[in-house]
């Protein structure tokens, strides 16, 4: 559902003033990077060589292929020479795809025994970087600008997690959202405008009836729905809480046919994220539960009461985190309820049902519940608690005549005690700096209750794919405090209204 074989190309400026010996030492050098940048193992993506650009023909030809090229999803520029720096104008204008400008030198150290002018005029990064910087500056074009030598880790793995936001930038436009029904009647922070949405991320939002995908529900084949319920039942803790076995599995059963149907509907019309709504759910038998936690773990988006907004976004981190190694999970999440003994704060993450199983810890279990909201049967669904340690919790808003971003640093941490009698999956976190002013800047930015949370990415490469789309992104950390925060959004009102 999420992997793709990109590549990354990685383009070096320089020119001809200083003869074929210096360009041919050029094109060794860059090759060398590329070379060694991909043995290291910590890229997610291959970096591709490509020839030296020493003119605004080469510089434009470049450009125009990188933006032909569907496997290509950004390039990595540097200027090994001096490049004058209005050779590259014509092709940045042309240029549609993310931008990277890596700051660096072949060398890592002045040879200060044998430097003579001729090294000075070939190895002149920090001239010919700054010559690039200022055009790109004056152009007013978004890019990642990171320092540093090529060979040190912390530089390697820099590039490395900027490519997974390039990965976000690039699928963005590709992303399209199922809405079964509308919104949460009188609900505002779900709402948003679709339109400018699509202009602004490329997203796709589509609204269908719901009977139209009940009738794939319907149509899914008994052997086809006992076999996913084998799975399930060998796969997950089955607990039963007193209910009778066989009425137990007929409610995982509905379950696994609504897993099944709304996977093939999804695929036949190509979307990639879903949104569904209690208040509608015309001839289903259940609210959806264990089958949205199913499809969000293979990679599709989710939010619920017509969130089509946090949908995207979740399907869009599910994107940048695919293949992490050792990857501790991104899902759907919602604010519920909070623990304010001092020195225990935090706030109680679950939702109704659809919490993704990527972020649990241990094992999984199935429980079938009743529901009061839907108004149908009981609906089963996977229960769990979350895995602990750092993450960021995300919220994309309208605020009618833009789109901010907030990113919020989190903790998540074990709860004190259990909840036996809590059958939905949970996480518990802290916000950064804590609690107090966590909640506080959350609510002045105008934050849903509803998040795109992950452990596997950081604030850094959510504000970079927020400056990509051109978008507002306020970052609530370890530094926040109310006073800088509440002087930041008033700033940002103006800068981008």
């Amino acid at each position: 559902m999420t992997g793709k074989n990109y590549v990354f190309w990685f383009a070096t400026g320089s020119q001809d003033l200083y003869g074929d010996e210096c360009l041919a030492n050029v094109a060794k050098h860059s090759k060398i990077i590329v070379e060694k940048m991909n043995e290291t193992g910590l890229l997610p993506f291959k970096l591709v060589w490509k020839p030296t650009l020493i003119d605004s023909v080469s510089i434009r030809k470049l450009f125009n292929e990188a933006n032909a090229d569907d496997t290509c999803a950004g390039v990595i520029t540097w200027m090994h020479t001096f490049s004058p720096a209005k050779s590259w104008i014509l092709g940045l204008q042309e240029y549609r795809k993310p931008l990277l400008h890596l700051h660096t030198q072949f060398n890592e150290e002045i040879p200060y025994d044998t430097i003579d002018m001729d090294f000075m005029n070939e190895n002149q990064s920090a001239h010919g970087d700054r010559e690039y910087g200022h055009i790109v500056s004056r152009m007013g074009m978004e890019r990642k600008v990171i320092v540093g030598h090529w060979s040190h880790e912390n530089v390697v793995k820099r590039i490395a997690s900027w490519m997974r936001t390039a990965i976000g930038i690039t699928e963005s436009s590709h992303i399209r959202v199922l809405r079964i029904a509308d919104n949460m009647r009188n609900v505002a922070v779900t709402e948003g405008d679709k339109v400018e949405a699509q202009i602004k991320f490329g997203w796709e939002i589509d609204a269908y009836p719901v009977n139209e995908i009940c009738e794939y529900v319907r149509d899914v084949s008994q052997g086809d729905i006992d076999a996913l319920v084998e799975e399930y039942y060998s796969k997950y803790d089955i607990i039963l809480d007193g209910r009778d076995e066989k009425e137990f599995r007929k409610h995982v059963a509905v379950q696994a046919g609504i897993e099944i149907g709304f996977e093939r509907f999804l695929k036949e019309k190509n979307y990639h994220a879903i949104v569904t709504h209690f208040g509608d759910l015309g001839n289903l038998q259940q609210l959806p539960g264990l089958a949205i936690q199913r499809l969000m773990e293979k990679g599709y988006g989710f939010g619920a009461e017509g969130d089509w907004k946090t949908a995207a976004m979740v399907r869009l981190m599910k994107i940048m985190t695919a293949d992490i190694k050792d990857a501790k999970g991104t899902s759907f999440m919602e604010d519920y309820t909070y623990n304010l003994v001092p020195g225990k704060e935090g706030i109680l993450q679950a939702h109704m049902l659809e919490i993704c199983p990527s972020v649990a810890d241990g094992r999984i279990g199935i429980r079938v519940n009743p529901l009061s909201m839907g108004e149908r049967e009981d609906p089963a669904r996977l229960v769990f608690t979350s895995k602990t340690g750092s993450a960021i919790a995300t919220s994309l808003i309208d605020l009618g005549n833009r789109f901010r971003l907030i990113i919020n640093d989190v903790v998540c941490k074990k709860t004190e005690k259990p909840m036996p009698n809590l059958p939905v999956a949970t996480a518990f976190w802290t916000p950064m700096p804590n609690l107090e002013v966590g909640a506080e800047a959350w609510i002045l930015a105008g934050g849903a209750h509803h998040t795109a949370f992950s452990f596997d990415l950081t604030a850094e490469q959510m504000g970079d794919w927020a400056a990509a789309m051109g978008i507002e992104a306020v970052y609530i950390d370890k530094d926040t405090n109310i006073k800088n925060f509440k002087n930041e959004l008033l700033w940002n009102s103006v800068a981008y209204r």
